[in-house]
């Protein structure tokens, strides 16, 4: 038997799995979540064999969910579901160690057979998303990268210097950067064009 902890904010397809994941055989679904935070949660308390979770989630996203599941549990298994398959977004998962990623449109049988490879300690990523993931369209260093993330939180650059230990001007020149990159004015604007791209 199987045991899952089931994290989508979109209720009526959280449900509708809930519903048809046990019927497929050998699975158990222990919790639901219907957003990242509470995926945290049911996941540390339940420890289930795998994790499926929707990568966009209000508050906490399914990445930083499974980034904060991996500071506690490590070895979590993961599978992501998504509609909209973004490259930088991808590489972001695969970095985390996420196992599978698979549409959310995919047949419940399918997702069941995904489930029960990753627990068998396989991987799986469906053909049209690992086609995504090998695109390489982000021009932003993981430095510049995280300058935008702060800058996204709404912090201002004294504070983003700050949190992330760097000087002011290293902040200033890394926000420059990225608004030449992005051909933005503003830092607030190329945070909100990367983030649209998937690239943070």
């Amino acid at each position: 038997m199987t045991t899952v902890v089931l994290a989508d904010d979109e209720a009526l397809l959280r449900k509708a799995l809930a519903a048809l994941l046990p019927l497929e055989g050998g699975i158990t679904v222990l919790a639901e979540a219907e957003d990242g935070d509470s995926a945290v949660q049911a996941t540390l308390h339940h420890g289930p064999d795998v994790l499926v979770v929707d990568l966009e989630m209000p508050g906490v996203d399914g990445l930083g969910a499974v980034a904060a599941i991996r500071r506690e549990r490590p070895d979590q298994v993961v599978l992501m579901l998504t509609r909209h398959a973004r490259p930088g977004v991808l590489r972001k998962a695969l970095k985390l160690g996420v196992q599978g990623f698979v549409s959310k449109s995919a047949d419940p049988a399918h997702i069941a057979s995904v489930v029960a490879a990753l627990a068998e300690g396989g991987r799986w990523i469906d053909s049209d998303v690992s086609a995504l993931a090998v695109l390489d369209d982000c021009p932003l260093t993981d430095r510049e990268a995280d300058v935008l993330r702060e800058t996204r939180e709404g912090y201002s650059v004294a504070d983003i210097a700050a949190r992330l230990h760097l000087a002011e001007g290293t902040v200033r020149n890394y926000l420059s950067n990225t608004m030449q990159k992005t051909q933005t004015r503003t830092r607030h604007e190329a945070a909100r064009y990367a983030r649209d791209r998937g690239w943070l």
